[in-house]
């Protein structure tokens, strides 16, 4: 009995404490682990040819018996996009809501592991029972529809982990944010909160998701142009009022880009969006309308490279050309960033007689996620007793933290988390404990795990140097350089006399390789290193440049 007391309920952020995106978090008690959400990150500037950022499982590989379930919050790449990497590696079950799991299922297709996943759709008001915990869902409102908090129960008290979330009484759905359940947890005791903090500087109220739609009718009214929107693919609510609009106002509507096409393809066979027939077109069938019959919808709201606006704003979609006849509404917020890429798309635009519509007074997006005063809400209904801000930077963080204490919560009951760090709750007390492994996994188009630090600092030293290769044929056994020495440049900047540079680069290099084998060196690697150091040096002593230099060997003894 004395062992079972003494066991502690530990939270461990593997992510989303960092930063906007990779958010899993592992609750662990005894024998029993859960997991709320896993999701991914996009590289940063110089994550050179990284596709995505995942969570390291390395924590959960040592415990792998221990799983009992992942429980996902809702639909957004930063919460499920690293699920199908995570179930190569654990049969574990999922449970989500049905619009989550109708996403995720288009993931899992895609990597091959849609029969073997083991899926439980739940909804909202729902409990599952994973080994001690008993997890409920709770109804929230967010910018993908289906989004839910998880209130978890533990042997050491409640946990509630709102998820993503704002109050929005007036959603699409009609299905406003479960207040009352949040005060009834709070009445009967809540030991953990974990609270979205992504909005947490912005003072005051989140619009509510109809305040867009209200602005997409006075846009359409009387546009003689064709309408070109573009706007997260998840946000199907957002899409919906579109359509909505263009059947008001008699336009066809076309849709672009691959993310965008899947979540409107499953969202419609779920029955979470009313596409009335005939509304939607064919790219190719554009042509047949004129601008003002017309309305397309399309990925790219963030400036990413290769996205459908992205090329059309390039001139370098197949089928679209965008001028003066188009009004193209960027009807999303910069990611933090991101604001040079939209501002580079947003120029080329501009060059095109494109008008635009991107001002944040012309209601045309609304966030998703709570601002202070509806955190302020949450944190007096549920009253918790030790609180813990997830889903953001570090400053976003402090600040939840700040307003924490401004309700009056005491300070040592706040726990600013790190990744992989756990906190541990007693019977008496919580603290932090000790820290388990994490990191971060890059993913390179089906490579996984395969780029590491060492191989990123050597694309960025070639993107910015440039390389240097050096090829020669020798007979190591007879110690004979048996051709002229070859130089490969690819990147480098050369000074102006760089056909007697390469000349002097050839003859060290020649001079290094038949001094070496004057000292009856006979070893590939050792000939290599120290042609590169030669090679090096000199190239630096001229040019004030690194390159990377390859020596290439080629050893044709017999």
């Amino acid at each position: 009995m004395a062992k079972s007391k003494a066991k502690k309920l530990k939270v461990i952020p593997l992510g989303g404490v960092d930063g906007i995106g990779r958010n899993i978090t592992v609750f662990e008690y005894g024998d029993d682990i859960v997991i709320i959400d896993c999701g991914v990150s996009f590289p940063e500037d110089d994550m050179l040819g990284i596709d995505l950022v995942i969570p390291d499982f390395s924590y959960l590989e040592q415990n792998e018996d221990k799983i009992r379930g992942l429980l996902l919050t809702h639909g957004h790449e930063d919460h499920i996009g690293a699920v199908p990497y995570l179930l190569k590696q654990f049969n574990i079950p999922v449970y989500g809501t049905r619009l989550t799991l109708g996403i995720l299922e288009n993931k899992l297709t895609e990597h091959g592991l849609m029969g073997a996943a083991c899926l439980h759709e739940v909804e909202a008001g729902d409990s599952v029972k994973l080994g001690c915990f008993t997890a409920e869902f709770v109804r929230v409102n967010h910018s993908i529809a289906d989004s839910v908090a998880i209130a978890l129960g533990t042997p050491k008290g409640m946990v509630v982990h709102t998820g993503d979330f704002k109050i929005d009484l007036t959603p699409i759905d009609g299905a406003p944010i479960n207040l009352h359940r949040f005060a009834e947890l709070g009445k009967k005791g809540v030991k953990l909160l974990l609270c979205d903090s992504t909005n947490v500087e912005r003072g005051g109220y989140t619009h509510s998701e109809k305040v867009v739609g209200a602005s997409f009718d006075k846009i359409f009214e009387g546009c003689e142009k064709r309408i070109v929107i573009a706007t997260f693919s998840s946000n199907i609510h957002r899409i919906q009022q579109i359509i909505n609009a263009s059947v008001k106002y008699g336009r066809k509507v076309a849709v672009t880009g691959r993310s965008m096409i899947n979540v409107m393809r499953a969202a419609e066979r779920l029955g979470y969006m009313d596409i009335p027939e005939g509304t939607l077109i064919e790219l190719g069938d554009m042509k047949r309308y004129k601008m003002e019959q017309l309305t397309l919808i399309t990925t790219g709201s963030q400036g990413e490279p290769m996205s459908a606006l992205y090329r059309m704003a390039l001139g370098e979609h197949n089928l679209i050309s965008l001028g003066s006849d188009d009004l193209v509404i960027l009807s999303s917020s910069p990611i933090p960033g991101n604001e040079k890429l939209i501002s580079r798309i947003v120029n080329e635009l501009l060059k095109r007689g494109v008008n635009m519509i991107r001002d944040s007074a012309v209601d045309v997006h609304v966030s998703g996620h709570a601002c202070a005063e509806e955190l302020k809400i949450i944190h007096t209904l549920v009253s918790p007793e030790y609180f813990m801000p997830v889903h953001g930077e570090y400053k976003h963080l402090k600040t939840h933290a700040d307003l924490a204490k401004q309700l009056g919560m005491e300070e040592n009951r706040i726990f600013i988390p790190e990744t992989g760090h756990a906190l541990e709750i007693g019977s008496k007390k919580a603290q932090y404990g000790s820290t388990v492994p994490w990191g971060q996994i890059y993913v390179d188009g089906y490579g996984v795990g395969d780029v590491g630090s060492s191989v990123l600092k050597e694309r960025k030293h070639l993107a910015e140097d440039g390389m240097f290769v050096i090829v020669f044929s020798v007979d190591l056994q007879e110690r004979l350089l048996l051709s002229d020495i070859e130089i490969i440049s690819r990147g480098f900047v050369y000074m102006r006399e760089q056909e007697s540079l390469i000349e002097d680069v050839r003859a060290l290099a020649k001079k290094t390789v038949l001094e070496c084998f004057g000292h009856g060196n006979r070893d590939a690697n050792s000939i290599k290193n120290k042609v590169k150091d030669a090679v090096s040096s000199k190239l630096y002593s001229k040019t004030k440049k690194k390159p990377m230099v390859l020596p290439v060997l080629t050893d044709i003894s017999l």
